[in-house]
């Protein structure tokens, strides 16, 4: 038959098909070496063992075992283990003739395997005659042969020194070339900024020019206003021509020069007073020159990736981002990176403009676990262990100093609460998460619940409302569920089976369809709800439980962590933008917040922690407790901050600690 016919044929076999026809039939001598050569056959392996035979000895019945192993068996039964005969230890007799094959076919593997050096030394320990001629012309070899592997030892190793230059010389110009890259930018940039520098003074010099253009007409006018009155009172009273005038002329005198002097002692204090803003405006420029000199390397890193990232950017791509700040001759990158400078610089600490203490000072059941402005920031309010939704007016709290604020709404609760969300839409709606896993959303007018879900299995950490629709809002538990909800359903919409707990849930501020999950996996889920099969992308980066998420914008996500740290993500690209450290937190938590360019959060060190989102390191710290340091130690170990906000475009924070202390923050140059 055609072997075509067969089908097709695997790569593999058709190449053994080209193989070369077998060499001859070798010889006796051949032949009888060969067995020795190749690997031991299955004859010399022991059937008890099957490694090769020891100590061969030979039973009655014909079959060869090693001596350990026939002894052994024969100790616990009396058969041969082959042929199932009986046998005793006398039936066993040595089997010389397979021990010498098996002795030789030993020799011949370690003889095929064995280095010419082994062979040599095998020679010389059995006694090999060697002439001294013979031995010098073997140490020539040797000598020969150790000088070319010295020889090629040094070659390769001068190969591997030449690699690395290369590749070193080659990453040097690389950083070469990007460092002169950066030289221009910042070359440019001088230059422009000097301009504008220089635009700005000569403004100045005009409007100060202009400023006492006006001056010196004020001065004109006032000299002049007194001789009028002189001389209108000459005309009008003759009567005076002698004495009278010259009694009444002198005081006249003596006012204009009274209005002088009054004029310019207004003058001096205008200029000491010009002299000390100058002397405060120089203060304060020296104290945010130590701010940049103290995160130096992050703003440089901030300036450098700006400039490099837009000066990449096609022109006609810039000329339609919307994030771009455009500023006229600036080049692409300094307007932002001005902006991030202004805004670093322009606050230095938080001041206490407000302070609410209510219920039991020593009590634990004073945790607040949320702390929520409303739609209009009119109204904040507070939840916690105490099972109670206490709502605050914020004009009332800041203007009104008194030692408890009592607030305007108060609605108890069967549960402790662990999350707040107020409705963006509706003013009067807020929703809270508690430790039964049920969700309730209020109305805060009625002091009544709307609707209350009950689905969760287990304690439910987070809710929050959409600010998209203000019918939808989700919730994440210790059941390992995310559950999306609407105030019109009393079940239910969607419902994501997770393979950890959820500490958290977020909606994208931009749109309803996505929510971003922090887990006890210690990832960030983040989510299309109109396909939930599969997370549109895992954040990976976190040590330990993700415990908060917060959008600051459409694109950029933050969350907190109980490893300590604070993690800036893009959602649109799915990359990790930044890490923030410098709070502590390892097993509570301790809030955060976003407003803008700035991100807060709390820490069990009992303190309030703010950054920049383009720095990694606080801008600026509050602590609670005492004044005195000693109290103010031991009060850092016993509480914690435990929620934070800030308030819509504003420098001002609400925080709260484990205490129940409840204070009004702001930011402060």
């Amino acid at each position: 038959m055609d072997p075509l016919s067969a089908g097709p044929l695997v790569p593999a076999v058709k190449s053994d098909l080209n193989k070369p026809p077998p060499a001859a039939t070798p010889s006796a001598d051949n032949f009888s070496s060969e067995p020795f050569m190749s690997e031991p056959d299955k004859d010399f392996l022991c059937p008890i063992c099957m490694q090769i035979i020891k100590d061969a000895f030979l039973t009655a019945c014909g079959h060869s075992f090693c001596y350990m192993c026939i002894i052994t068996h024969l100790r616990n039964k009396s058969d041969c283990p082959c042929c199932g005969h009986y046998l005793t230890s006398n039936q066993l007799f040595p089997n010389f003739l397979l021990d010498k094959l098996l002795k030789k076919t030993s020799a011949c593997q370690v003889s095929k395997t064995a280095s010419p050096v082994e062979h040599f030394r095998l020679s010389l320990q059995k006694g090999c005659d060697v002439t001294i001629k013979e031995v010098d012309s073997l140490l020539f070899l040797l000598a020969d042969k150790k000088r070319k592997m010295e020889q090629e030892e040094a070659e390769r190793n001068m190969q591997i020194l030449l690699d690395f230059l290369h590749c070193l010389r080659k990453q040097k110009v690389e950083e070469l070339k990007e460092v002169q890259t950066d030289l221009q930018f910042i070359k440019e940039d001088i230059s422009a900024v000097d301009k504008h520098r220089m635009e700005l003074y000569r403004a100045r010099d005009r409007y100060s020019v202009k400023l006492r253009m006006l001056d010196e007409s004020g001065s004109r006018k006032s000299w002049q206003s007194p001789m009028d009155k002189t001389s209108s009172g000459h005309i009008s009273s003759p009567l005076n021509m002698r004495g009278a005038f010259s009694s009444g002329s002198l005081p006249k005198k003596l006012d204009g020069k009274g209005q002088v002097s009054s004029h310019g002692t207004q003058r001096k204090e205008a200029i000491s007073g010009s002299d000390s803003q100058f002397l405060n405006q120089s203060s304060l420029a020296l104290i945010k020159k130590k701010r940049v000199h103290a995160q130096f390397n992050d703003l440089q890193e901030c300036y450098l990736q700006k400039r490099r990232h837009l000066a990449e950017k096609p022109h006609s791509q810039q000329e339609k981002d919307k994030n771009v700040i455009k500023r006229e001759g600036y080049a692409p990158g300094l307007s932002e990176f001005q902006s991030v400078l202004t805004t670093f610089t322009q606050y230095s600490r938080l001041r206490v403009i407000a302070e609410v203490r209510h219920g039991d000072l020593f009590h634990s059941a004073n945790i607040v676990s949320s702390i929520e402005f409303d739609r209009d920031d009119e109204l904040f309010a507070t939840a916690g262990v105490s099972r109670r939704i206490k709502v605050f007016d914020f004009s009332t709290v800041v203007n009104e100093p008194s030692d408890a604020h009592c607030p305007v709404v108060e609605m108890s609760t069967r549960s402790k609460l662990s999350c707040l969300s107020w409705n963006k839409y509706a003013k009067n709606h807020i929703a809270s998460s508690d430790y039964e896993g049920i969700v309730t959303v209020w109305d805060v007018t009625t002091r009544q619940s709307i609707m209350e879900y009950e689905e969760h299995e287990k304690r439910a950490w987070s809710v929050d409302f959409s600010r998209t629709d203000p019918s939808m809002l989700v919730s994440g538990s210790d059941d390992c569920k995310v559950k999306v909800w609407c105030t019109r359903q009393e079940a239910s919409v969607l419902n994501i089976d997770m393979k950890a707990n959820i500490c958290c849930v977020k909606y994208n501020p931009g749109s309803g369809n996505y929510i971003a999950v922090g887990s006890a996996d210690h990832h960030i889920h983040y989510y299309d709800l109109r396909n939930i099969s599969r997370p549109l992308h895992d954040f990976n980066g976190h040590r330990k439980a993700v415990s908060y998420v917060k959008f600051l914008s459409n694109n950029e996500l933050a969350s907190a962590s109980t490893d300590s740290t604070l993690r800036l993500w893009d959602v649109k690209e799915n990359i990790p933008v930044r890490t923030f450290k410098g709070h502590t937190n390892e097993k509570n938590f301790v809030g955060l917040t976003v407003n803008n360019d700035y991100i807060a959060c709390g820490s069990e060190t009992n303190e309030v922690f703010v950054y920049h989102k383009e720095i990694s390191k606080p801008v600026t710290w509050h602590r609670f407790g005492s004044l005195d340091i000693e109290d103010a130690e031991d009060e850092a170990g016993s509480y914690f901050i435990s929620a934070v906000c800030w308030k819509s475009d504003s420098p001002t924070i609400l925080t709260a600690n484990s205490q129940g202390t409840i204070k009004v923050l702001v930011l402060a140059a």
